[in-house]
């Protein structure tokens, strides 16, 4: 059997904001709470409503969601099952919530009005090596949840008033009695005309409909930096989502993803790389040019220099991003066997070993014939 649609679950619209998504949850785990209603299929109902709200309230699963829908958390995703009370969902603060509208009365509607941050945003920023090395800015564009710049956030349309909630007399709380084992308890849950605000307005406003809040795009400046790492992520504060009752925006999260350099890599704040020379280069010594991060420098190679030798150009390695000095370039150099010899070089080469002492290739057994000769 096909799984509803977690949208349709809640009773929210695809382009609902989070905000609404949270109030639309908790509206309807009060209602069908198995200790408040006993009613058959209620407890399913609100398993339901738990999985749905554990994908939709989360901004990051309710993008794979809507990218991909249920099969985004199949097969070891994110749907783990729903089956035990520990697993309905939500946090201690909507628990605890819960059980204040159904004991406490109306101590639920003020701690929803109390400010509250808007949620963060994620995004991705590649950029070169040299980006990460010396820092950059990069402008990125999300869209976001913002306060209603018709109505400031108010929901009405501006010189329309606001009435007092016919169905909760301006408390944002209905109450009811509870028949329990103990007997009758007199319970409240959050108004569901008014969202717990006691007040309605006679005319929504005309550009968010009575939401409060607009879905818009926006530019934001993303100063990443320098000595910044793969993976690492950089906060813009107040560039998120949009609060709830007067609460500040979430941040912007950009997660920094650094290409890699053709010629140079990174270790720590130490970048390494190889550079090749000759024979001659390494035997009798040589300054050669060695690329870094700013430009060729000078280097020396002394003589007699092995292949594989190591020399470290110090301060030419990357910014500490915490601003604790900078890091080395280290150069390995590589004696580059030369493959196609003129004869004159073969020549050369060959009055060089004799003048060394050395065997000629010709004139040197194999070692399988020394071995023979030493068992004679």
């Amino acid at each position: 059997m096909a799984k509803q649609d977690y949208y349709e679950i809640l009773g929210v619209p695809r382009d609902a904001s989070q905000e609404e998504i949270k109030k639309a949850y908790r509206r309807l785990a009060r209602q069908y709470h198995p200790d408040v209603n006993k009613e058959p299929g209620a407890e399913e109902r609100f398993k339901d409503i738990n999985e749905a709200y554990r994908v939709l309230g989360d901004p990051e699963t309710r993008s794979q969601y809507d990218q991909f829908g249920h099969a985004a958390f199949e097969n070891g995703g994110f749907g783990q099952g729903f089956g035990g009370f520990g697993d309905f969902g939500f946090g201690f603060e909507d628990l605890g919530d819960i059980f204040a509208d159904m004991f406490f009365g109306g101590s639920t509607a003020r701690r929803q009005r109390r400010p509250r941050k808007g949620a963060d945003i994620r995004v991705s920023l590649t950029i070169e090596f040299d980006e990460a090395a010396f820092g950059v800015e990069k402008h990125v564009e999300v869209s976001r949840t913002e306060i209603c710049a018709h109505c400031h956030g108010n929901q009405a349309e501006p010189g329309t008033p606001l009435k007092t909630c016919p169905d909760c007399g301006g408390s944002g709380q209905v109450r009811s009695v509870q028949r329990t084992v103990f007997g009758q308890i007199q319970t409240s849950r959050t108004c569901s005309r008014c969202g717990g605000e006691g007040k309605v307005f006679e005319m929504p406003c005309k550009v968010c409909q009575g939401r409060g809040t607009v879905q818009a795009a926006k530019k934001i400046s993303v100063k990443i930096p320098a000595g910044i790492d793969d993976g690492q992520v950089v906060r813009v504060g107040g560039q998120g989502e949009a609060g709830s009752y007067g609460g500040p925006y979430g941040d912007l999260l950009a997660v920094v993803h650094v290409k890699p350099h053709e010629f140079f890599a990174r270790r720590g704040n130490d970048i390494v790389c190889e550079v090749p020379i000759s024979f001659v280069q390494a035997a009798l010594g040589d300054e050669i040019d060695v690329p870094t991060l700013e430009g060729d420098v000078k280097m020396r190679i002394p003589e007699g220099t092995q292949s594989g030798r190591v020399f470290r150009l110090r301060g030419k390695g990357i910014t500490d991003v915490r601003g604790f000095g900078r890091g080395d370039q280290l150069v390995q150099v590589n004696v580059v066997t030369p493959t196609k010899l003129t004869p004159r070089q073969k020549q050369i080469l060959r009055e060089f070993a004799k003048a060394s002492d050395e065997s000629l290739p010709n004139e040197t057994k194999s070692f399988f014939g020394k071995v023979k000769d030493a068992f004679r």
